[in-house]
């Protein structure tokens, strides 16, 4: 399969679907019978009252209610974890670049999972179908960490993504899952808000391998205007995932009208350089009407070009438009020679230059992981 996508990526993308309208059935659309899971991460109050310590949110939550996200209930004053081991979507053949990450195992499928709820409010959600929902109003698949990662082996994967809602809204259902995965000798990665607080971030790093950020915006102005949200501590995500060790790359939907002044898109890049690293693969995504933000235009090519080339005169090295197919800047380049390296079509790699993880035609060591 990992072939015929690299030769053919039209036939290998239409495969892929045929497989999955008949792997879906069996992955989603199944109601089970509520199994409670003890919620980590939180602290126990008068009253039966608990407060919880995931998220920068640290709701206060009294008896026989939930938290912001929906998804974390107290019961009899314990925490419950509603969406344990809810599989809302388990998907065998996703491909690593569609997460995004363009520089860890490029060309590799994932098996990806989600549940529902997020931790933020983004009016531009593209996927709120599930993230804006709580758990008993979407249908699931009770789908146990040991199961998930047999239906993994069995579709030949070997990397588990969390994504598509927030991962942190499941924590403890990823967690079991990524240490279960680490023991067996599978890849964890996450698309994450990186909305949470950083014992628990640290706690899941130990079994994490990649993680790419969204970095919606560089102000509280906008994470309060369009996620109901503060930024401060996504930078301090972004810090501990970098010093843990763990693969990081960072995308910015850029919304025409919101986030998309030239001079903040400096001053965040000039951040990355400087507290992550000039390596930092940085992904400039183009936004298109969604959920709540119908009024929006396309993001012009020319304001992605435009944020791009910042992020190059501000000294980093691998800069990304996404959602524009086609575009050049699709593909990786070698910082050193400007050769290019790993060509795309969309989240198909057509051509990969890299030997050893350095540049084929100058030599020059190339941040990722490769092999």
């Amino acid at each position: 399969m990992k072939n015929l996508f690299r030769l053919n990526p039209g036939i290998a993308l239409l495969a892929a679907l045929i497989i999955f309208s008949f792997y879906l059935p069996a992955a989603i659309n199944l109601q089970a019978q509520d199994e409670l899971k003890e919620a980590l991460f939180y602290e126990k109050l008068e009253n039966k009252s608990v407060q919880c310590q995931l998220c920068p949110r640290r709701c206060f939550i009294p008896d026989a209610r939930r938290g912001f996200c929906g998804a974390r209930e107290n019961r009899e004053g314990v925490l419950y974890a509603l969406t344990y081991a809810k599989a809302v979507s388990a998907h065998p053949f996703d491909p690593i670049e569609k997460k995004p990450f363009f520089h860890y195992l490029p060309g590799a499928f994932t098996f990806s999972v989600a549940t529902a709820g997020c931790n933020l409010r983004c009016k531009f959600c593209q996927n709120w179908e599930i993230s804006q929902r709580l758990p008993e109003e979407v249908n699931y698949r009770y789908l146990e960490p040991a199961e998930l990662l047999n239906k993994a082996r069995e579709s030949g994967r070997n990397i588990i993504a969390y994504t598509y809602n927030e991962p942190v809204i499941f924590f403890e259902y990823m967690l079991d899952t990524a240490k279960l995965a680490r023991a067996r000798g599978l890849k964890n990665v996450i698309h994450s808000n990186g909305y949470v607080n950083p014992e628990p971030l640290r706690e899941l790093s130990k079994y994490l391998d990649a993680a790419n950020i969204d970095l919606k915006g560089f102000s509280d102005d906008f994470y309060a205007k369009l996620s109901e949200g503060t930024f401060e501590p996504v930078l301090k995500s972004l810090k501990l995932l970098k010093q843990e060790g763990v693969h990081l790359e960072i995308t910015n939907l850029v919304i025409s009208g919101y986030n998309d002044d030239l001079e903040i898109i400096r001053r965040m890049c000039v951040w990355i350089k400087d507290n992550l690293g000039a390596d930092t693969p940085l992904h400039f995504s183009r936004a298109r009407p969604e959920y709540k933000l119908t009024s929006i235009i396309d993001t012009p090519v020319e304001t992605l070009e435009k944020a791009r080339q910042i992020a190059l005169d501000c000294g980093l090295k691998y800069v990304y438009i996404g959602n524009v197919p086609g575009h050049p800047a699709e593909n990786t380049y070698c910082p050193k020679c400007n050769k290019m390296l790993i060509r795309r079509a969309g989240i198909v790699v057509l051509e990969n230059n890299l030997e050893n993880g350095r540049c084929k035609f100058c030599g020059e060591k190339i941040e990722g992981v490769w092999n």
